[in-house]
């Protein structure tokens, strides 16, 4: 639904009774129903799920915002641009329906093999009875050939992989992924709550007039304890971290998009933007801090400029060898996609050593999954929010973060990791190798098995009554073999 002003009211309707034009009422805590420009007021909006921004977005008079994020700390009024399925989030859902439907069938090994084993099989029976005349050698060639065994090569391999799997954390949601995953050449990586954890962190402390780090910190968090900006839980986070005590604010005032101004045991502590602390501390710091893609924050004490902080969406710990592991794998394209800016998409791709694309929407990334494809690759996406779902979708297999991930994310995607532990991802890899390893020597028993049966059975050597019994042993050997995949352990 959406509070909508009519007639000097607000009047609360269905989401599709909404028109562009409309002045819709949002308020704290609130989703946003619809796409449009800020008219009033002031919040604070994490538009990564959308948007792949990492860091949140101060929205003031003049601000595009966007269906499905949610307003923070504070009221709008929102002129209505687009609603439904004409909006940003609309438009997304509309891109992974058309995915799915578009999205070409892994076709399995054994569908491929039985395309012409049955024909050879048929053409050795007649020959056997043109040579021979010999209509029992016939009989024992058409038994003893049963393709049961090539039916159950894939499957139970598979049902055994998707098992082991799930008790691994892996959810996937069908065997034809198996397949595309170890053949896959191709792996794309969205940023913000995927390879990073999705939420600011305080990852510098930058000190100047003699304060130490902690004294510093204490300072800030002190000043930022009331603050309901991400900004500031990020303060007070790695306060709590540090194990820092705080004090309490004799006097506290928010600024909307600025900062904060407080009292701590007679000081004035002044912390926000370079122009609202009036300090800037340490060109070559601030300009260094700047390029790694980060957020600063700068703090005044009474008056004169007393450090910095820089806040940054980090990398989730694992991450770095987890993708080691990969290329371990033989995937050497691993690619970064991301919404974010050029600068912090350059910083985390230099650390992890890997190419990137910055500022994408989500039909860019459906556009270059669609590129690679285009060229025969086999391409696997790992992504967690609703700007990463068409791509999800579109690629040969998606992967979705399962507990950061978004429904939208879970929805569009083929499998899902049900811990946001990246060490999983290898561990994917490593298990549907395996998987398809087995698979092929299934077949490979199977077929080297029935040459030796047909070979008896079309000289005469075996009997249909034994032919019968020795049918049946493949499917034996394929169910031992099969079954090692249920015990089969992960790399972690």
């Amino acid at each position: 639904s959406a509070r909508v002003e009519r007639e000097g009211r607000d009047e609360e309707v269905a989401v599709e009774a909404v028109r562009p034009g409309d002045v819709v009422r949002v308020r704290p805590g609130e989703r946003i129903p619809v796409d449009g420009t800020v008219l009033g007021g002031r919040a604070t909006i994490n538009q990564a799920a959308i948007t792949g921004e990492s860091m949140p977005v101060e929205a003031t008079p003049g601000t595009e915002v966007f269906a499905a994020t949610i307003a923070e700390g504070g009221s709008l009024r929102v002129e209505a641009t687009a609603v439904g399925r004409d909006s940003t989030f609309g438009r997304v859902i509309q891109m992974v329906e058309e995915a799915e439907a578009h999205r070409g069938e892994v076709q399995r090994v054994a569908d491929r093999f039985s395309t012409y084993y049955l024909p050879v099989v048929a053409l050795i029976a007649a020959l056997t009875y043109a040579f021979s005349q010999d209509l029992m050698a016939t009989v024992a060639v058409m038994v003893v050939a049963c393709s049961c065994a090539f039916a159950l090569a894939t499957p139970v391999a598979i049902l055994a992989s998707v098992g082991a799997a799930a008790r691994r954390g892996l959810l996937i949601k069908g065997g034809k992924y198996i397949e595309a995953l170890a053949r896959a050449d191709v792996v794309l990586l969205d940023k913000t709550g995927t390879l990073t954890l999705g939420e600011p962190r305080i990852t510098d402390v930058v000190t100047l007039n003699g304060l130490s780090e902690d004294e510093l910190l204490s300072l800030v968090a002190s000043a930022e304890a009331h603050s309901e900006h991400p900004l500031g839980e990020a303060v007070r986070r790695a306060a709590e971290d540090r194990r820092l005590a705080l004090k309490d604010a004799e006097a506290f005032e928010a600024v909307p998009g600025q900062g904060v101004r407080a009292r701590i045991e007679g000081r004035e502590v002044v912390v926000g933007s370079a122009r609202f602390a009036a300090g800037a501390a340490g060109a070559a710091a601030q300009r260094h801090l700047e390029e790694a893609g980060k957020t600063l924050l700068f703090v005044d004490v009474d008056g004169e400029a007393a450090g910095l902080l820089a806040a940054a969406d980090t990398e989730r710990d694992e991450v770095p060898e987890a993708l080691e592991a990969l290329r371990q794998h033989g995937l050497a394209h691993i690619e970064l996609l991301t919404g974010d800016n050029e600068r912090a998409a350059a910083a985390l791709a230099t650390r992890l050593g890997l190419r990137y694309r910055a500022e994408l929407l989500p039909e860019d990334k459906i556009e270059i999954v669609r590129q690679y494809q285009a060229e025969g690759r086999t391409v696997v996406m790992i992504g967690d929010g609703v700007n990463d779902a068409p791509a999800l979708a579109q690629a040969d297999v998606g992967i979705a973060m399962g507990a950061a991930g978004t429904d939208v994310a879970l929805e569009a995607a083929h499998v899902a990791l049900m811990r946001d532990d990246w060490r999983l991802v290898p561990e994917l890899f490593e298990i549907t190798r395996r998987t398809m390893q087995v698979v092929r020597l299934n077949i490979g028993f199977t077929a080297l098995y029935n040459v030796a049966g047909l070979s008896l059975a079309a000289f005469g050597l075996l009997p249909p009554i034994f032919a019968a019994a020795a049918q049946s042993l493949p499917d034996l050997g394929i169910m031992a073999n099969s079954a090692r995949l249920i015990r089969q352990k992960g790399l972690g």
